[in-house]
């Protein structure tokens, strides 16, 4: 149990391949696959800035090993990130996913992401934290085309802007409430229930492997696949 954390990003990688193969997505659709990082509060009390550069902890409920971050949507945070890879299309697949403090940059752990990602995604979606030379690099010597939004001010008016408006729908379709969607089940809305980088990596690496396996006994029984997950996953 103790080294699981540090293997689940590998095991979800291999059964998201193999998911990719036994269900084959992308039959009816592009060869797309979404990035993007979900906020999740740490367990406890936060622990201020000023008190952590004086090594200070005030209070024992904070979890020291978690850090501050800043959504877009929801502001300051203090907490942790859970990095994703997912198909875009009728059905949601995690395809990778990796857990990290808040504090780390969603574009550093793109490559990791990808690394995991079947060869048959062709097309990477994103918002701008992924436009990086190094992701841009790493996409065309893997025969992919990384689609993400711009830089600057809004509205954009490049050539580019129109298609990147599809692309940007279709990655909001799959990848967002896919996040919701284990938000909701595992009531993670509020806090995390651990405290501590391997427990909250186990718990919440082991919420997207149970998904994937979900996936799986639902194509080997012959089920509907993709529908009745909540049910299912909360009786797990």
């Amino acid at each position: 149990m103790a080294r699981l954390p540090q293997r689940l990003p590998a095991l979800i990688g291999a059964l998201g391949r193999e998911l990719v193969r036994l269900l084959q997505p992308w039959v009816e659709t592009g060869r797309a696959v979404a990035l993007d990082s979900s906020p999740m509060k740490a367990k406890g009390g936060v622990w201020h800035k000023k008190d952590r550069e004086k090594g200070y902890v005030p209070h024992s409920s904070i979890d020291t090993q978690a850090h501050w971050g800043k959504s877009d949507y929801h502001g300051w945070y203090y907490g942790w990130q859970l990095h994703l890879a997912v198909t875009v299309a009728s059905l949601w697949i995690p395809l990778a996913a990796r857990l990290t403090p808040a504090n780390v940059y969603d574009g550093n752990e793109a490559i990791a992401l990808l690394e995991e990602v079947s060869l048959e995604a062709r097309f990477v979606l994103g918002d701008n934290h992924y436009k990086t030379p190094e992701i841009l690099a790493y996409c065309q010597v893997n025969n992919r085309l990384l689609v993400a939004s711009g830089r600057g001010p809004y509205p954009h008016d490049d050539s580019g802007v129109k298609v990147r408006q599809i692309f940007h729908l279709l990655r909001s379709k799959s990848i967002e409430p896919f996040n919701q969607l284990l938000k909701c089940v595992f009531d993670w809305h509020d806090h995390v229930p651990v405290k501590g980088l391997p427990r909250t990596s186990l718990v919440v690496l082991a919420a997207v492997l149970l998904y994937q396996l979900i996936l799986l006994y639902q194509h080997k029984h012959g089920l509907d696949v993709g529908r009745g997950i909540k049910p299912l996953l909360r009786a797990a």
